[in-house]
C-alpha cells in the first residue's frame, strides 16, 4: 500500500507542478485580457495562450504565422510574417526543475525513489499532452511530440536529481547503496572522488550565478537611465507596461546566463554577424525591447580582467572541497585531487553548456535568428578557467598551519567523547530510566509524513 500511496503523492505534485505554473500565466493573463478587450473580450482565445506560453516556458519553440489582414495593416515584409521564436524564458524552466526535484526527495525519503520519479514523470507528461491538445492556436503552432517531450524531460531530470542526490547522501537500501558500497571500496584515496566532484561543482555554477547576478545589478544602476528611456520610446499604457516588465522577470534567468557568458569571455550575439564581449562589442539595429538598454555601447580590452571571476570561482570550490578532504583525511595523494580538479571543470563547463543552449534560439525573422552565447566557447572557456582556480587550491602542498588546524579540530571532536563526558551521559541516561514518564510518545514515522521507517539510516 505504502508504494501506491508513494506513486499517488508524486502524480500529486506533478500535478501541483503543472498547475502553478500554469496559474502564473493564467492569473496576470486574464487580468490583462480584461483591461485591454473589457466585455469583448474573447476568452475561448484566453487557455490556448495560456496554453502556449506554458509550453514556450519549457523550451518549446514557437512557429510564428502572420495573418495577411496584420502584415498589410502593419506594412511589414511578408518575409517577415513567419518565423521561429525559440528563446526560451528560463523562470518556468527553472521553477519546474526545482519543484521536481523537491517531488523526487520526498520520495527517496519515502524508501521509493524510482517508483516516485516514474510516476511524477507520467503524470507530468499526461498534463503536457492535455495542454497539447487543448491549447492549439493558428498563430504560434508547436510541434505535438516536442509540446509533451521537452516538459517531461525537464520534470525527469529534475526528479531524478532530487531523488538521487538524497538517496546517495541518506541510503535507500537498493540500487544507490550498492553503488555507494562499490565506491567505498576504492579506499580512502579515491572514494571521496565522486562527492567531492558534485559539491565542487555547486559551488561553481552558486558562485558564477552570484557573479552573473552582480554583474547584471551593476548595469542596471549604471544605464538604467536608458531602460528607462526605451519604455518611454515604446509609447505604451499600463497594460503594456506590465506586459513588458512581467516579461523582463520571465527572461531573468536567461539574462543571467547572458551575463555570465560575458564575463567568462565569449560574450553572446544579438543577431547574425554581432558580438558583445569585452574584447570588444560589434551590434547593427537592435530592438527597442528595454532590456536591451543594459547592454554596453563600448568594449576595452582592460574589460578582459573580469575573466578572473570564473577562475576565483574556481579557486572558492577548491577552497570548500579541500577543506573537506583535510577533515576526512582523504585524497592525500595528487592524482586523485588532480582528477577533483578536472572533474569540477568540466561538471561547471558541462551545466553552463546547458544553460547556454536553454539561453540562445531566435527571437525573430532575419538576423534575429541568431541571439544568445555560443554553447561551445561558453563552455571551453568557463572549464578553463575553473580548472585553473581549483588547481591553485586542490593541488597545492599542505602546509604546516593546515596540518595543524587538522590535528586541533580532531582533538575536539575525540574530547567531545572522552571518558569523563561519556560517563556523565550514561548517569544522566541512568537517572532517565529509574524514573520513567508513562506519558512520553514517540514519533510514528521517522522519514517522513509518508514513509514507514524502511528508509536505512543517514550515512
Amino acid at each position: 500500500m505504502q508504494r501506491l500511496l508513494v506513486a499517488i503523492l508524486a502524480a500529486v505534485d506533478a500535478a501541483i507542478a503543472a498547475a502553478v505554473g500554469l496559474a502564473v500565466l493564467l492569473a496576470p493573463l486574464t487580468l490583462l485580457w480584461t483591461l485591454a478587450f473589457g466585455s469583448a473580450a474573447d476568452w475561448g482565445a484566453l487557455w490556448p495562450v495560456a496554453g502556449a506560453l506554458w509550453q514556450f516556458g519549457h523550451g518549446v519553440p514557437l512557429d510564428i504565422v502572420i495573418g495577411d489582414t496584420i502584415v498589410s495593416a502593419v506594412g511589414i515584409s511578408p518575409d517577415a510574417a513567419s518565423f521561429t521564436l525559440s528563446l526560451t524564458p528560463l523562470a518556468f524552466l527553472v521553477f519546474t526543475l526545482l519543484f521536481a526535484a523537491r517531488s523526487g526527495t520526498r520520495a527517496a525519503r519515502s524508501g521509493a525513489w524510482m517508483l516516485g520519479v516514474v510516476a511524477g514523470t507520467v503524470a507530468f507528461a499526461a498534463i503536457a499532452v492535455g495542454v497539447a491538445l487543448s491549447s492549439e492556436v493558428q498563430a504560434a503552432r508547436v510541434l505535438l511530440w516536442l509540446a509533451v517531450v521537452l516538459p517531461a524531460a525537464i520534470y525527469l531530470v529534475g526528479a531524478l536529481g532530487g531523488a538521487v542526490h538524497y538517496a546517495w547522501r541518506e541510503g535507500d537500501g537498493g540500487v544507490i547503496d550498492r553503488l555507494h558500497d562499490r565506491v567505498d571500496a576504492w579506499g580512502d584515496e579515491w572514494n571521496a572522488v565522486p562527492a567531492a566532484l558534485v559539491r565542487g561543482a555547486a559551488a561553481v555554477v552558486v558562485a558564477l550565478t552570484g557573479i552573473a547576478g552582480l554583474g547584471i545589478a551593476i548595469m542596471v544602476l549604471l544605464r538604467g537611465g536608458d531602460v528607462v528611456a526605451l519604455f518611454e520610446a515604446a509609447r505604451v499604457d499600463a497594460t503594456g507596461a506590465t506586459v513588458l516588465t512581467l516579461g523582463h522577470l520571465a527572461y531573468l534567468p536567461t539574462l543571467l546566463v547572458w551575463a555570465l557568458a560575458w564575463i567568462a569571455g565569449p560574450g553572446f550575439a544579438l543577431g547574425t554577424g554581432t558580438a558583445v564581449s569585452p574584447a570588444g562589442t560589434q551590434l547593427g539595429v537592435v530592438p527597442g525591447i528595454p532590456v536591451f538598454g543594459l547592454l554596453p555601447e563600448n568594449s576595452s580590452f582592460w574589460m578582459l580582467i573580469v575573466v578572473l571571476l570564473p577562475v576565483a570561482a574556481g579557486a572558492f570550490a577548491g577552497w570548500i572541497v579541500r577543506s573537506r578532504l583535510v577533515w576526512e583525511n582523504s585524497a592525500q595523494r595528487l592524482a586523485p585531487r588532480a582528477v577533483i580538479a578536472f572533474g569540477i571543470a568540466v561538471l561547471s563547463a558541462g551545466a553552463v553548456g546547458i544553460a547556454a543552449v536553454l539561453a540562445s534560439g531566435s527571437i525573430g525573422p532575419g538576423r534575429m535568428a541568431e541571439v544568445g552565447p555560443h554553447a561551445g566557447w561558453t563552455m571551453l572557456a568557463v572549464g578553463v578557467e575553473v580548472a585553473i582556480g581549483a588547481a591553485v587550491l586542490l593541488l597545492a602542498p599542505r602546509h604546516r598551519d593546515e596540518l595543524a588546524e587538522e590535528r586541533t579540530d580532531r582533538w575536539i571532536a575525540e574530547m567531545g567523547a572522552s571518558p569523563t563526558t561519556d560517563a556523565d551521559r550514561a548517569a544522566a541516561a541512568n537517572d532517565a530510566a529509574s524514573d520513567p514518564d508513562q506519558n512520553d510518545t514517540q514519533p510514528l514515522d521517522e522519514h517522513g509524513f509518508f514513509g514507514d521507517g524502511s528508509t536505512s539510516a543517514p550515512r
